[in-house]
């Protein structure tokens, strides 16, 4: 509603703010409104039709407004662009009573004839010219009205003496545009005594025509202390202009002397930063300059590379046409047999759970017979395409590799997705260690210390076989106890190397091979480095190895497993055998420790700080296996004494004895009685499984104590 009017506001260049409130009583919102905004001035507008109630009852809207609106405002009431009524603000009323008064002052002092200088009230700003023009009118009436009669000049000293009596301060003002102008003391006092010497010289003398002489001289004489008074006030004016004019020049040149000084400081300022600019435009262009130069050399470092690798890329292909050609191409390599995907249906009862022998994100694999011999068969998941690629690299890689401690592929049906192997009878180290194999041809004896030497030196020969495989070197990036088989003889090899990497050889470090590559393998076995940056070297291996080391040693678990050595070797109190496996027998401790220390050493976070495996692991570990095949063989010789090679079956797999009286635990397991109740009085887990033993039944096992009493005196009788 109020938009329209906002076109006259503007084109009047009047400032215009619109304000919309809020209130369930209009009267109380705008009443507010104007105390919190201070608003002076109030304009509301009445219908036409309640003109006459504003005058009859005035219970209107616009009424109400005007009743409630804070008492320093003035409210106008509008009705068809007439001023229907106005309520005035108390300032109004205050200012109009005080000129009522002024005007009813004034107009007594007129008649009476007298000229006040004690009026409370003073004139709005009126000039000197009007008040001396008053004056000299009071004066000639004065004279008028009082010609020849004393009693007028009794009057006025009458009035004159009131003056000192009813004014306090005893001094009149001026009032002028600019300042306030007062007069002395001197001068009422040198008036009143020059009227009373001209009264009493007025008593003495009756005579008219003298008194009439005497009229003028008073007349001129008032004139002329008017005139005095009026030149005064002037000159009082003038001076005040004067003082102030001095004081408004002095902040004047204080000012002009500041912007001086700023104007300077900013010339100043301007200077020193059209100089900041120019060194700004010259670090610039020489900044623009050198990255000219340095785009230059880089497109010509692009060329120089891309050449490079166009020749390298020649070279490569060179070099493997002429190794096909030296080889006999690369079909001819993969020398490997082909079996008939029924074969192997039929001779794992078409993929039976009885003949499964381990399972895994790959697949299964199957014990069974092909050709009348027993086999590993590992068949991949149908449904895992993404597995494609290790099964053909693991085919490509163990079939051109032969190494006495590698896993032998025997043959495969690639259609399918199958790779067969020889058939481990031990199962895998794992097992082995942590005594996880409940199902075996024959009860399982644990690996004895000079088996683990062994061992260990085997699967470092096979590592630096594939280290040092021509022409590029084979990184295995997954070995752990469980992918390390056990044949009859617990002969170890190596298997799974599904996820081995052929890499090439960095010219600029004799040393080091990378390939770029994701993270893979078992988080414990992972090389820490490559973990983080995802280069895969021979010594990512190298770090599995030394884990390997410390559980051949111990027995235990990977995680955590080099600080826990590493804290037994610092411990001064002989608690290094404490960590050692007691099921290996009784541990030589010198050579142990130099196991566990090379272990700790393949285990460093950084690989700069692991050793090589040619140069400084193969040779002690060597040593270590001439000692443990010295140990074997004495152990050979004392076992053959006592025992003349009886049946595996018929030794305790704790005192590795012949038993006198066998007993069945509850584990399944047979024990010689008084090992066994040894054990069961400090353990309470099974020696062979590491399970709790369900309970502490012994059994007697009379057919096996037959079987070996027989066995013994059939011997002894040869």
């Amino acid at each position: 509603m109020l938009h329209p009017s906002s076109s006259m506001f503007a084109h009047r260049e009047v400032q215009l703010d619109m304000m919309v409130l809020e209130s369930d009583d209009v009267a109380d919102a705008i009443s507010k409104a104007v105390q919190d905004h201070g608003i002076s001035e109030l304009v509301i507008g009445a219908s036409s039709s309640i003109i006459f109630s504003w005058k009859l009852k005035r219970s209107n809207l616009s009424s109400r407004i005007s009743d409630v609106t804070p008492r320093f405002c003035t409210v106008h009431v509008i009705s068809r662009g007439k001023l229907l009524n106005v309520r005035k603000s108390d300032v109004d009323i205050e200012t109009s009573i005080a000129d009522d008064r002024s005007e009813s002052q004034f107009s007594s002092s007129s008649q009476s004839g007298s000229v006040s200088s004690t009026s409370s009230h003073q004139f709005s700003s009126t000039s000197l010219l009007y008040q001396r023009v008053q004056a000299l009118s009071t004066v000639n009436q004065k004279v008028g009205t009082n010609m020849g009669t004393k009693k007028s000049i009794d009057t006025h000293h009458s009035r004159a003496a009131s003056l000192d009596v009813d004014e306090p301060n005893q001094r009149g003002y001026y009032r002028t545009n600019s300042s306030l102008v007062r007069y002395k003391e001197s001068d009422i006092h040198s008036r009143r005594s020059s009227l009373t010497e001209e009264g009493s010289s007025s008593g003495c003398y009756s005579d008219p025509t003298s008194s009439s002489s005497q009229m003028n001289k008073d007349f001129e004489l008032e004139k002329l202390k008017i005139e005095l008074r009026h030149i005064k006030g002037m000159y009082a004016v003038a001076q005040s202009e004067v003082l102030d004019a001095t004081k408004k020049m002095q902040d004047l040149n204080q000012r002009r002397s500041e912007e001086a000084t700023r104007l300077k400081n900013l010339t100043i300022r301007e200077e020193y930063a059209e100089e900041a600019v120019e060194m700004e435009r010259e670090r610039q262009e020489e900044a623009e300059n050198e990255a000219e130069l340095v785009r230059e050399c880089v497109e010509r470092e692009a060329e120089e590379r891309l050449e490079a690798e166009a020749r390298a890329e020649e070279v490569r292909k060179e070099k493997q046409r002429l190794e096909d050609a030296l080889e006999g191409g690369p079909l001819q390599r993969q020398q490997y047999m082909k079996f008939e995907w029924e074969d192997i249906v039929q001779a794992t009862s078409s993929f039976s759970d009885e003949l499964k022998i381990g399972s895994g994100g790959y697949g299964s694999v199957y014990r069974c017979n092909l050709h009348h011999t027993t086999v590993a068969v590992k068949v991949l998941h149908s449904d895992k395409s993404s597995l494609t690629k290790q099964f053909h690299q693991e085919l490509e890689i163990l079939s051109k590799i032969r190494h006495p401690h590698l896993l032998l592929l025997l043959g495969a049906c690639p259609e399918r997705g199958s790779l067969v192997y020889e058939y481990m009878h031990n199962g895998n180290l794992e097992e082995r260690l942590m005594k996880r194999r409940p199902n075996t041809d024959a009860p399982q004896q644990p690996l004895l210390w000079f088996e683990r030497f062994r061992i260990a030196w085997e699967i470092a020969s096979a590592l630096y076989f594939l280290h040092t495989n021509e022409p590029r070197p084979i990184v295995h990036r997954d070995l752990k106890p469980a992918n390390i088989l056990l044949d009859r003889n617990n002969v170890s090899k190596i298997g799974d190397v599904g996820l081995s990497k052929m890499v090439n050889l960095d010219p600029s470090h004799a040393s080091t091979v990378f390939n770029e590559t994701g993270p893979v393998g078992t988080f414990f076995y992972i090389d820490p480095e490559y973990q983080r940056t995802g280069v895969v070297t021979p010594e990512s291996d190298i770090y599995a190895f030394g884990i390997i080391l410390l559980q051949l040693a111990t027995a235990r678990s990977a995680m955590g497993l080099a600080h826990s050595v590493e804290k037994a070797l610092r411990d001064q109190t002989g608690n290094f055998s404490e960590i050692l496996d007691k099921t290996a027998g009784d541990w030589p401790v010198k050579e142990a420790k130099e196991m566990v220390m090379i272990g700790l050493r393949c285990a460093e976070m950084r690989k700069r700080d692991r050793p090589y495996l040619g140069k400084e692991i193969l040779p002690v570990l060597e040593r270590l296996k001439d000692i443990a095949c010295d140990a074997r063989n004495m152990f050979s010789e004392t076992v053959n004494k006592h025992n003349n090679h009886a049946p595996s079956h018929f030794y305790c797999p704790i005192t590795k004895d012949v038993m006198e009286n066998p007993c069945v635990a509850s584990d399944g397991y047979t024990y010689e009685k008084r090992a066994i109740k040894e054990w069961l009085e400090k353990n309470h887990k099974s020696p062979m499984t590491d399970s709790p033993f369900p309970n502490q039944t012994l059994l007697p096992n009379h057919s096996l104590l037959f079987a070996i009493k027989e066995w013994i005196s059939s011997h002894t009788i040869k």
